[in-house]
């Protein structure tokens, strides 16, 4: 009763079903997961490489910030249809810093990429997996780019020539014909092969695992063989044998040729 009062008193409710009565704010939240988390995944160099490398005369400094100022109305609707769903609004958002923060700094919201990351290792994921690593390639061509594109002794100084080299890196084909002379070019290209050698494994794996189910699965429809029977010893053999001439014994006296064949040799006498 105390706890009850308490918790009254602090005007919080711990119980998620008096938080979210009609479960409708649940079912928003579980729709919408994986896509806003891939949408932040997906925005992973906006973390990554430094906002001063923006401000350069090019338009690469405008399409940043188109794509910063969308993130933030993408996540500040969400915040908006949360916060309108749950019981106590106000509290909802207080509650949620991260999600109100990645309204003002969309970059903050790749905390919760970390549980699409953890969930793409899961056994039957493979799809999801080849999501996550595809978009995890395509920051790091972005990143190359973004990196090497006014270095100096670079030869990546567009987009298509760094996701052209990212493809070739994350197979482990290796050309040459382009390579990040950067330092953060380069270490974008160790997780990229990383990248190439962990789906590969992923893959072979999956391939492995299911030509063992495979086989598993035939094995227990194929009919099973009949019982070997078990080999009879000597003194198994030597017991039948005496059982069988005890129920001769026994029953010879009572057949009637056991019995007239004694009246005819006394006859004949």
């Amino acid at each position: 009763m105390n706890g009850i009062n308490e918790r009254l008193r602090n005007g919080i409710d711990d119980d998620p079903g008096m938080y979210d009565p009609s479960g409708r704010l649940a079912a928003y939240e579980a729709r919408t997961q994986t896509v806003l988390d891939l949408l932040a995944l997906l925005t992973l160099w906006l973390a990554v490489v430094p906002p001063w490398d923006f401000s350069s005369g090019d338009d690469i400094k405008y399409a940043v910030w188109t794509v910063r100022v969308g993130l933030s109305v993408i996540y500040g609707i969400d915040l908006v249809i949360r916060s309108a769903m749950a019981r106590r609004h106000v509290h909802y958002v207080v509650t949620h810093p991260v999600v109100l923060v990645s309204v003002l700094y969309p970059p903050v919201r790749l905390v919760f990429s970390i549980r699409l990351l953890r969930s793409m290792f899961r056994r039957g994921n493979l799809r999801r997996f080849l999501l996550v690593a595809a978009l995890l390639v395509l920051n790091g061509a972005g990143i190359v780019f973004l990196f090497e594109r006014h270095a100096p002794h670079s030869n990546i100084h567009t987009f298509g020539e760094s996701l052209w080299w990212a493809l070739v890196t994350v197979t482990t084909v290796g050309y040459g014909d382009y390579t990040p002379v950067t330092a953060p070019g380069r270490v974008t290209a160790c997780v990229i092969m990383g990248i190439g050698l962990v789906t590969l494994a992923v893959i072979t794996a999956q391939v492995a695992s299911s030509f063992v189910a495979q086989g598993s699965s035939r094995a227990e429809r194929a009919p099973q063989p009949d019982a070997v029977p078990r080999e009879v010893t000597l003194a198994e053999l030597d017991q039948r044998l005496a059982r069988i001439e005890e129920l001769l014994l026994a029953v010879a006296p009572s057949s009637p040729r056991a019995v007239a064949t004694p009246e005819r040799d006394s006859g004949g006498g």
